[in-house]
């Protein structure tokens, strides 16, 4: 994949977020009210951070999910590489800190967070480029950290030029479970827990996963 497919994507993905941005907050902001699945992942997550230390949500968009995290007591920072959907979240959610970044150079120190969590981003990403957004995650985590993803399962790619409305140029890749695991444990990573479920009615008729994968100690 060369740099210049990869900033083009990149680009498309950023425009596209940026163009749907207060739309998707305004269809979105709740959505874990419908989620008790989710919700219990999230506990689970908060439950075990370290105490005192902050939890990254990775490709945050408006950050309903850091804010819904932030109602429970934890400090959260949110990082998008839409400046649209930061935007959004500053003005929706202030009780979270945001930043504006990428999911390969995230804008956060070595060690930063206590745990972190990354709803339907790698979803977006270069296939390539995946294991390398799972080094930058380990990264920032403290040793021992953990990392919750949830991805759509299957193969295919699905290409939206229409979202709400609106024209956007963004690809959603669903993935599989085994190769993600794998990509997980080549970035240090230990995987935990696997967890599989349906739609609930109100969502997108995809087939979910969710990981939860700890960093090494070293």
């Amino acid at each position: 994949m060369g740099d210049h497919v990869r900033h083009h994507s990149h680009h498309s993905v950023r425009r596209s977020y940026d163009t749907v941005a207060e739309e998707y907050a305004d269809r979105l902001h709740n959505e874990l009210d419908g989620k008790p699945l989710d919700r219990a992942l999230l506990a689970s997550l908060l439950e075990q951070t370290e105490p005192g230390t902050a939890i990254a949500d990775l490709g945050c968009g408006p950050g309903h999910v850091a804010a819904w995290l932030a109602e429970k007591g934890a400090r959260t920072v949110g990082i998008d590489l839409s400046a649209g959907m930061v935007e959004t979240g500053r003005r929706r959610f202030p009780q979270v800190e945001y930043r504006e970044g990428d999911l390969l150079g995230l804008p956060a120190g070595d060690g930063e967070f206590g745990s972190a969590v990354a709803f339907y981003t790698i979803i977006h990403l270069d296939p390539g480029d995946v294991r390398r957004a799972f080094k930058e995650a380990a990264r920032v985590l403290r040793p021992s950290g953990l990392l919750l993803l949830a991805f759509h399962v299957g193969e295919e790619v699905r290409h939206l030029d229409e979202w709400w409305g609106y024209d956007v140029d963004v690809d959603f890749r669903f993935l599989d479970p085994a190769r993600v695991s794998a990509l997980l444990e080549a970035a240090g990573f230990t995987v935990e827990m696997r967890m599989e479920r349906t739609h609930y009615a109100h969502e997108a008729e995809t087939r979910r996963a969710y990981l939860l994968a700890r960093r090494g100690r070293a």
